[in-house]
């Protein structure tokens, strides 16, 4: 028997689950395919859970890049979420927007040939405001009225008090919302989407309110191979069913890609949307000559600045033995302690360049030493802090390439961290401003030793050579199915988020941003996939 849907989302990520809760609210049809796992497990739901996810667990795919040979021919390791949900279900929760200018440009770039392109902030700002249930604020910036539950963290160190006096002892203002402070620029604590000691992912507050809605078919651990297309347009979807069966589902309406900017160009290149000689180097027909799938990959680089404490302040040992079981039952019993803390309590945007200018390095605080693959063995843990400073407007661009015309393949990634000269320079300006917050202020007082630059003999070439050792991705790729306009041949979407000259398929997820926001990118990722559904629902009305 035929599998028929109205509409197939690919991915069940942030982008996913909101694009198919939009649809679903004009009672259309929809399948939403996961390839990972059920949302549904303790530590998804427990803040702090998230640092069991960093290194290794089902409910992440670590993808590896290319060796870099700019940063000493090191891979990197690029974790993906494997469960409904997405990054949102194991991310560390930060609740954040961007700044209005990173919205407003894409309007510009989008409005070449297009008067009215309706991306720019004051047409975004809703979809963001509308989303959540802030449990703070309630203004033009925010709601308390969204399916989405975001809140400041419950339980703060006293370590993450002190950061954020000492950054504003460096002359940076104290923030109380990033995401409505406008400029950006200051020091201050995160908001995060979570309540109560709960996770609030957006499987939890898109698909989890529509699990018994007949109108939606999930089909979890279930992995789409290739696009279905005829006549260059897309009719459905081949796939994988979780029992291992190769399977066909057909689309009577449109497909919509989310599965994220790794697999997003994948399935396109699949399928024979791309560019013409890399598909011919697989023996792929290419269906679609677009150029620009798999390119302009972003990602925001981080770098660590790791310093031990002169006594027992942080986190250390917290979530070991006795002390995790005191912590447990405190939580569970009262809902209070430190398992409510996600351990990034607070953070900074600030251009150490110049003071005066749009940021471009935020920093994230741990009232611990930060173990990751890259410091284990480098480092002994210990009580202490870690500053991440990251790179949030970067120059450098990768790519996302196939490795064969193989589904199970893993896709050929590179990210190239670091690479153009301007964004070495900013990080290396980063590493300098927030190395002084540590010397001066509250946090002087706390500090032994900083260990992560090694002090001895520092300069600008050794603080390169250890962001260049250390640097990783922020879980934040972008960019490789960018929107772009009509005269913008490397451009795969155009600003209804429509693949050019395909019909029926459009991608809303992180793949889809000709530019990378300012910040953590779950919220942007979620407003792609309902402002897609609102573009289905208005055309949809106006052929009605």
């Amino acid at each position: 028997m035929k599998e028929t849907s109205e509409y197939i989302v690919v991915g069940g990520g942030a982008s996913g689950c909101a694009v198919t809760s939009q649809l679903l609210k004009n009672n259309n049809k929809v399948t939403l395919f996961e390839a990972g796992h059920n949302n549904k497990n303790f530590l998804i739901d427990w803040p702090a859970g998230f640092f069991k996810f960093i290194n290794k667990s089902k409910f992440a795919t670590y993808h590896k890049t290319k060796p870099q040979k700019h940063l000493f021919n090191r891979e990197n390791i690029v974790p993906q979420g494997n469960v409904l949900g997405g990054g949102t279900s194991i991310n560390a929760q930060v609740y954040m927007r961007g700044r209005p200018e990173d919205y407003n440009e894409w309007n510009d770039i989008l409005s070449v040939n297009n008067n009215k392109a309706d991306w720019d902030w004051e047409t975004l700002l809703p979809y963001f405001r509308n989303m959540e249930s802030n449990s703070t604020f309630k203004n033009t910036h925010h709601s308390q009225e969204g399916p989405l539950k975001v809140s400041h963290c419950k339980y703060i160190n006293e370590l993450t008090h002190d950061f954020v006096n000492s950054v504003a002892s460096l002359g940076l203002e104290i923030v109380d919302d990033f995401n409505g402070h406008n400029p950006q620029n200051g020091v201050g604590y995160y908001q995060f989407m979570n309540s109560n000691g709960r996770r609030s992912s957006a499987a939890n507050a898109f698909i989890d309110p529509e699990r018994k809605n007949p109108n939606l078919k999930l089909k979890l651990n279930s992995g789409v191979k290739k696009l279905i297309i005829e006549n260059n347009n897309v009719i459905g979807v081949e796939y994988i069913d979780r029992n291992g069966e190769h399977k066909k589902k057909f689309a009577e309406k449109e497909v919509i890609l989310a599965p994220g900017s790794f697999i997003t160009p994948k399935l396109l290149m699949l399928s024979g949307i791309g560019d013409e000689k890399e598909l011919s180097e697989h023996n792929i027909k290419c269906i679609n000559h677009l150029p620009g799938v798999g390119k302009n990959l972003m990602d925001h680089p981080e770098c660590p600045l790791i310093a031990r404490a002169n006594g027992k302040y942080g986190y250390y040992k917290q979530g070991e033995g006795w002390r995790m079981i005191k912590n447990g039952i405190e939580f569970f019993f009262r809902g209070t302690g430190l398992v409510n803390s996600v351990g990034v309590e607070a953070g900074a945007f600030v251009n150490p360049l110049n003071r005066n200018d749009l940021s471009y390095i935020q920093a994230f605080f741990v009232p611990s030493i930060y173990m990751n693959a890259d410091t284990i063995g480098v480092i002994d843990p210990d009580y202490g802090m870690s500053i991440t400073t990251v790179m949030t407007k970067p120059k450098s661009r990768g790519y996302v390439k196939l490795k064969s015309s193989n589904y199970e393949d893993p896709p050929e990634i590179s990210l190239n961290l670091l690479k153009h000269e301007d964004d070495l320079k900013m990080m290396v300006a980063g590493q300098k401003f927030f190395m002084e917050s540590l010397k001066q202020g509250p946090l002087s007082n706390k500090v032994k030793e900083i260990i992560l630059p090694n002090q001895k003999d520092l300069d600008d070439k050794k603080i390169e050579e250890h962001c260049k050792r250390f640097v990783r991705t922020n879980y934040h790729p972008a960019g490789t199915a960018k929107m772009g306009a009509d005269n913008d041949h490397m451009a795969v979407l155009n600003s209804k988020l429509q693949v050019r000259g395909i019909d029926n398929l459009r991608v809303c997820d992180m793949s889809a941003m000709p530019i990378i926001n300012s910040g953590n990118t779950s919220a942007p990722a979620m407003m792609l996939g309902l402002r897609c559904g609102d573009f289905i629902n208005e055309e949809l009305s106006t052929n009605s």
